[in-house]
């Protein structure tokens, strides 16, 4: 905002802002209900569309009834180890014990012809015939889980070979359903874009101002927002190029620009003092000054120093005596300061020097 503007056109300037900003909110909605309420160009293309069910389905089937029979064999399995778990304790207990019992005792027959060896002996030979049934148990268990497995990723495999195939054919269709999508909003940002730009260069300083902003504010975000994320790619090219493209064509306007502010300066800079102090608007000047920078050249000055009273780069005059009062003023004021005096021409640069 220009430090120049009196308190409450600054604050209509701001007004007038926030109506664009506000004008070109609604446009955004209109146009994204406008876009949302379109006719769809087709339906999203899914894998399954490009895969042969027929062989597909039979093939999915064995892979979920696979997964089932693995979850009740989990299930058994779990049981069955609990089982091995409780026979081997019990056979090393029993194992524990029987050996304890022979240390301890004296022998008094042999070991053949003692009947409580014999049956302290038959016992822990059923607890290791139980512990064995236990881990044939689980180790059938486990083959029957390896074959399900084995069985499950030779179906998932045909399957595998099946999508594949239709992932290609898949590829294709969301690169031609991409560029679809795409040209029809190119086909609606692009008028909005150069309608845009019109207004830009034929109206953006006209008394309703206000609404062109809004409507360039809207075409851009139709643009960056709504178009370009649906940009094809094609491995990058595509947005490099109109990256590249776009950076030349703003890099072109741009240097042009300089080259022809600068020209404008230098020409400006020929010009007598008085002709180009009345050449600057009164708000640019003032402001450029409150930041210490030449109306003229817009290079820094030291606005402080009372000894400046003209600019060292381009020799404009920047601070005069006032007639009236003598007091040293703005030169690009419209009164003096100190007496309200009104300024005349003739007070330029002359008196000046004196200061």
């Amino acid at each position: 905002m220009k430090k120049g503007l009196r308190f409450s056109e600054a604050w209509f300037q701001r007004g007038l802002w926030l109506i664009a900003i506000v004008f070109a909110n609604f446009l955004i909605g209109l146009g994204s209900l406008v876009v949302s309420d379109l006719p769809r160009v087709d339906n999203t293309p899914r894998l399954e569309d490009f895969v042969d069910q027929a062989s597909a389905g039979p093939l999915r089937q064995r892979i979920d009834a696979a997964d089932v029979t693995l979850k009740q064999n989990n299930d058994e399995t779990a049981r069955a180890q609990l089982l091995l778990d409780a026979a081997r304790n019990d056979t090393r207990q029993a194992r524990a014990a029987f050996q304890n019992w022979i240390a301890s005792r004296t022998a008094t027959t042999e070991a053949a012809q003692n009947p409580e060896i014999a049956r302290r002996t038959q016992e822990l030979d059923a607890l290791v015939a139980r512990e064995r049934t236990a881990e044939r148990t689980v180790e059938g268990l486990r083959q029957r889980a390896l074959a399900v497995r084995t069985e499950q990723q030779q179906a998932r495999d045909q399957l595998n070979t099946l999508e594949e195939s239709g992932r290609k054919e898949l590829e294709r269709a969301m690169r031609a359903s991409e560029l679809r999508v795409f040209g029809l909003r190119l086909a609606l940002t692009l008028p909005l874009l150069a309608i845009a730009g019109w207004l830009f260069v034929k109206h953006r300083k006209s008394r309703y101002w206000p609404f062109v902003w809004g409507f360039i504010f809207f075409a851009g975000f139709a643009f960056f927002v709504e178009l370009v994320p649906y940009l094809p790619s094609y491995g990058g090219y595509v947005r490099y190029l109109v990256g590249i493209v776009l950076t030349g064509v703003i890099g072109h306007y741009a240097i042009r620009a300089l080259q022809r502010y600068l020209e404008r300066q230098r020409e400006a800079e020929r010009q007598p003092d008085s002709a180009r102090r009345q050449m600057l608007d009164y708000d640019v000047a003032q402001s450029r000054l409150a930041k210490k920078i030449c109306p003229g050249c817009e290079r820094p000055i030291a606005t402080d120093d009372p000894q400046r009273n003209f600019c060292m780069h381009c020799g404009i005059c920047l601070f005069n005596k006032c007639t009236q009062c003598d007091a040293r003023k703005n030169a690009f004021a419209h009164y003096c300061h100190a007496c309200g005096t009104g300024t005349t021409e003739r007070a330029a640069p002359a008196e000046a020097g004196a200061a």
